[in-house]
């Protein structure tokens, strides 16, 4: 029942919100009305979020907030267990940040457009020379202000050991010199994956770890970023473990 109304209300959300997407787009077009057009559209899809959220009965347990600066643009990099991933990070990002999506999510009619609005990209992982495009494309939006997310692991992982990272998806925080913030998310899977194609009540855990300054570490640290991030996130998703019980 919860899948079915969450459903419904996504449904309603894109189909009413079009004349309201247009109207954004138009604003948005206007230079001095740019940002705003884009921070409306953040805190609209951040509602949605968070009703989607509450009709899934998603407890979520935050822990670290204040390691995000609100006054720089940051890469966040969580792990990855559940679509329901992108709705508990989004729903609390403090400014405008734009989502690295597979490249499939660009099909779908108007979800792609507020997507777009966003800032969101596309990466398609079977082409290298489109994915470079999109990692330049993120590093553009860094510099100008956008913070970047991006789930290093490549895709949602459905074992219980995380998958090596990526280092390619780090290039836009070592390009730009902007701070990673290491995100933990324990027990997301618990809200749908493990058991499709029922969403069920359950707490989560949002941990942001102390953000990692690339241009401070050694230059074995920088060889092995991704490697490094990984563990700290390990770290936290081990400790919280006992916070779900």
């Amino acid at each position: 029942m919860r899948l079915i109304i969450d459903a419904i209300f996504l449904a309603a959300y894109l189909i009413l919100g079009i004349p309201v997407l247009l109207v954004l787009y138009l604003i948005g077009k206007v230079e001095k009305w740019s940002y705003a057009s884009d921070l409306i559209a953040l805190r609209l899809v951040q509602w949605a979020f968070k009703v989607m959220i509450w009709i899934a009965g998603t407890k979520a347990i935050v822990i670290g907030e204040e390691n995000v600066p609100k006054d720089q643009p940051v890469l966040y990099i969580p792990n990855h267990k559940s679509s329901f991933d992108i709705l508990l990070l989004y729903s609390r990002v403090p400014g405008l940040t734009g989502f690295v999506s597979k490249d499939s999510m660009g099909k779908f009619y108007l979800l792609r457009d507020w997507m777009k609005k966003l800032h969101c990209l596309f990466l398609n992982r079977e082409n290298p020379r489109e994915g470079l495009k999109t990692i330049l494309q993120g590093i553009e939006n860094i510099k100008n202000g956008i913070s970047m997310c991006i789930f290093p692991e490549g895709t949602r992982n459905k074992t219980d050991e995380m998958m090596a990272f990526k280092e390619g998806s780090l290039k836009m925080a070592e390009k730009t010199g902007c701070l990673i913030i290491p995100v933990a998310l324990t027990n997301t899977a618990e809200i749908f994956e493990n058991h499709m194609p029922w969403i069920r009540p359950c707490k989560v855990v949002i941990e942001y770890g102390t953000p990692i300054d690339p241009k401070t570490l050694s230059r074995e640290e920088q060889k092995h970023l991704g490697a490094l991030c990984r563990d700290r996130i390990q770290e936290m998703l081990e400790k919280n473990k006992s916070l779900i019980n």
